[in-house]
């Protein structure tokens, strides 16, 4: 159907745009970056398989957000069958921070993703829609499918809790 190939083509044009953020989110919702590669590369080929799913003229970038949350826990709870262990976390983050030839801005981004991602999960992943991608509250609802009172709650515990871990940077910006 003609549809359907429109859509294709929108799906794998916007995807090159959307992929730095999308492997950014997949980083911190796996905490390693071979698993991110891996669950961004499956996000992309299933949204090109499920490109006639794709309603025109909505957010592509919100519905590969979706995809890439609905496959990483998919994988979790398999791996949870699988083995009755977590995923470690990879705290090398200096792909990330390494985008600024600042070394003293580098020096903060890597410390402050570090902290994101010691982070329980569900803060980690609302952290990184809201503050990182800068989702509104709404907007991670609808992602992450919990209601918006939800998305306060863990934004306010991670907020405490960066505070508290990220304390020196504090006292050096006042």
């Amino acid at each position: 159907m003609p549809w359907q190939k429109k859509t294709y083509r929108e799906v794998h044009r916007g995807i090159k745009d959307i992929f730095p953020r999308l492997w950014r989110y997949c980083l911190l919702l796996t905490g390693a970056t071979h698993h991110a590669d891996d669950l961004a590369q499956s996000t992309c080929l299933k949204a090109l398989e499920k490109s006639d799913n794709f309603q025109l003229g909505t957010d592509l970038d919100r519905w590969l957000f979706t995809i890439a949350k609905n496959m990483w826990l998919n994988e979790r709870r398999a791996q949870a069958i699988r083995q009755s262990g977590s995923l470690s976390t990879n705290e090398n983050v200096d792909i990330l921070a390494s985008r600024h030839t600042n070394p003293d801005v580098s020096i903060v981004h890597s410390d402050v993703l570090k902290s994101i991602l010691q982070l329980p999960e569900t803060q980690r992943i609302v952290v990184a829609l809201v503050y990182i991608e800068g989702y509104s509250y709404k907007d991670a609802s609808k992602i992450l499918d919990i209601p918006i009172g939800t998305i306060m709650s863990r934004l306010s515990t991670a907020r405490h809790k960066l505070s508290r871990q990220l304390t020196h940077y504090r006292d050096d910006v006042i």
